[in-house]
């Protein structure tokens, strides 16, 4: 398990792109065959990938974390952004299709990550997302399109979206997570502007469904101090809860965003406005 350490808004100033890059950027989340998981003390969260690649692959307890299993003081939700592939809890089995989510409580003890078995070439790969728990709720699974789906944006800014809640307040319940997928229409680019804050949660995105010779421009810090990261198809972002986050692509793209903090609103946040930006 790799560990980044919390940072505040005065370091920013100071880093270099390798230093930026670092901290905040998860650049190889699925690796064929393993689970990678990288540990962050901003809101303590986990995040990482599961890709079988044919062969199943149980999910260990950590040592940093301190717990017999992974599950037993967390929760976590999983996305699907390969081909379909299963999850088994404590011996129930669900079956992910490309772009499910599914949501396991804290307390559940096993869980296997495989494959379908349905001669699907790309493979299962699975993006996870944790935060500790302080009670149980019960595993939740939802087909992409079934959970809270909201129009957003518009071509005229290129930021027309379709946003699809899965773990909310009002969908899938969880102790602390809030997690769903956003699309953004063929032609538009920027994912939110004017870029935001929520003070009192740390939020991550994963990009995918980007092209391999495109990148998305994804904008940090302060909006009087910012500096941006050059991001690739498939590498996650971690956005401490003080920093703003924005970005815009070469081409049309898809990201997972989860958060977890204080609360679960998801309109709790502070808008910058781009006359504001330095």
């Amino acid at each position: 398990m790799q560990q980044r350490y919390a940072t505040n808004p005065a370091q920013i100033p100071g880093m270099t792109t390798a230093d930026l890059r670092a901290q905040y950027l998860v650049p190889e989340i699925f690796v064929p065959g393993e689970i990678t998981v990288v540990y962050t003390h901003h809101d303590r969260i986990v995040l990482g990938g599961a890709v079988p690649a044919g062969r199943d692959l149980v999910l260990p307890g950590y040592p940093e974390i301190r717990s017999d299993y992974f599950l037993e003081h967390r929760e976590v939700g999983i996305i699907n952004v390969g081909g379909s592939g299963t999850v088994t809890a404590d011996g129930e089995t669900y079956t992910l299709v490309t772009g499910a989510c599914l949501y396991l409580g804290r307390g559940v003890r096993d869980v296997v990550f495989a494959d379908a078995g349905e001669g699907d070439e790309s493979g299962a790969q699975f993006y996870l997302f944790s935060a500790p728990a302080h009670t149980a709720y019960p595993a939740a699974l939802v087909s992409p399109g079934e959970g809270t789906v909201r129009e957003l944006g518009d071509q005229a800014t290129s930021n027309r979206r379709t946003l699809n809640q899965y773990i909310h307040e009002n969908g899938v319940k969880s102790c602390q997570i809030v997690m769903g997928v956003t699309s953004l229409h063929e032609g538009s680019m920027w994912n939110t502007m004017p870029a935001h804050t929520h003070d009192r949660r740390t939020e991550c995105y994963l990009y995918f469904d980007l092209p391999e010779d495109a990148r998305v421009i994804h904008l940090l810090g302060e909006r009087e101090e910012t500096r941006h990261l050059v991001v690739a198809d498939r590498q996650a972002i971690i956005s401490p809860s003080w920093s703003l986050h924005s970005g815009v692509g070469t081409a049309a793209y898809s990201f997972i965003w989860a958060m977890a903090g204080e609360n679960q609103t998801f309109d709790d946040m502070d808008a910058a406005p781009v006359t504001s930006l330095k």
